[in-house]
């Protein structure tokens, strides 16, 4: 194998609140308040935000209103929109409201794909050669994310010669971007640090982006494993909000502002500004109705520093 890819000075971040986050919640958030959050995380660097899904309102009804959203945001320089679509008729509505991107899902296991999707691995692929040819021209990113790609929570172990499978497959039909997902939280930095020092070396003019869940307590050791490998994109979500409604004991993704701290305390750049950040992300509980898990809104910055107490002053 190769040398290992030095680790990025400059990383990249996917909020994928807007979406994965409200999809699971038990209140639907007003078309209009959608709307200003993204407007809100818009301003604070973030260059990639997904801001919905357009799938059927009986799949997931808190995100019926997709189009209202994505054409009723402020569309900023330098950021980029991004939606997931499940099938034809969803790539068709994203590229009219002209997204920038579009990410499809497809599991690397078929019992989540036929939970999730209805669809085996080798039937959502055949999906993506539909959407290929109907996005043809529009100059739209195509995204694919390979979810259960650290761990099936009804088959257990998904192989990583499967995994690896998968991504050439999706790489020959004409996918430009790939993100490898945990989706029940199931991976260790370990096996992280295997899957992608593969894939980078297999594939490294693919951009691959990290998608980690936090279900058990590992989402941000992941990330640094996966970075230490040279990985530079990562999901994450603000507070911590997010799960898949299609997989037993999914839970929040890695959560943003808790991972710009980290790397941005490393010396990292992110690009993000995080108190611009950590003000969106305090206007969350309100947003959704309930406390959210992010850390380094509750607990400030590492930088913090408070007036010692009166008796010792």
């Amino acid at each position: 194998m190769n040398e290992i890819s030095p680790c990025p000075t400059k990383i990249e971040i996917n909020e994928v609140a807007p979406r994965d986050g409200l999809q699971i919640e038990a209140r639907f958030v007003p078309t209009e308040e959608k709307i200003r959050w993204v407007d809100a995380l818009s301003t604070t660097g973030l260059r990639r935000i997904e801001a919905t899904s357009f799938t059927s309102p009986k799949a997931i009804p808190n995100l019926r209103d997709a189009a209202e959203v994505v054409t009723g945001i402020q569309r900023r320089e330098g950021v980029d929109i991004t939606v997931l679509v499940p099938n034809v008729k969803g790539t068709e509505r994203a590229l009219d409201c002209q997204v920038n991107e579009i990410n499809l899902v497809m599991s690397a296991s078929n019992s989540h794909g036929l939970a999730n999707l209805r669809m085996t691995p080798e039937q959502s692929l055949e999906q993506f050669a539909a959407i290929l040819e109907v996005s043809k021209g529009s100059g739209v990113f195509i995204n694919a994310s390979l979810s259960t790609a650290f761990g099936c929570p009804f088959e257990g172990d998904v192989p990583e010669a499967r995994v690896l499978e998968l991504v050439e497959k999706l790489i020959d039909l004409g996918i430009q971007g790939i993100t490898l997902c945990d989706t029940t939280g199931m991976a260790n930095p370990a096996q992280v640090k295997r899957l992608c020092a593969a894939v980078l070396e297999r594939w490294p003019e693919t951009p691959f982006t990290l998608h980690f869940h936090n279900t058990r307590g590992m989402g941000l050791a992941n990330a640094l494993a996966a970075w230490q490998t040279g990985i530079s994109r990562f999901d994450a979500s603000l507070g911590g909000l997010g799960g898949c409604p299609f997989a037993p004991g999914a839970s929040g993704n890695v959560c943003t502002e808790d991972l710009v701290h980290m790397f941005e305390a490393m010396g990292v750049d992110t690009g993000v500004d995080l108190d611009a950040l950590l003000e969106v992300a305090a206007t969350l509980p309100d947003l959704i109705g309930h406390d959210v898990p992010g850390q380094v809104v509750k607990a400030g910055k590492s930088t913090r520093r408070y007036a010692m107490p009166a008796a010792h002053t």
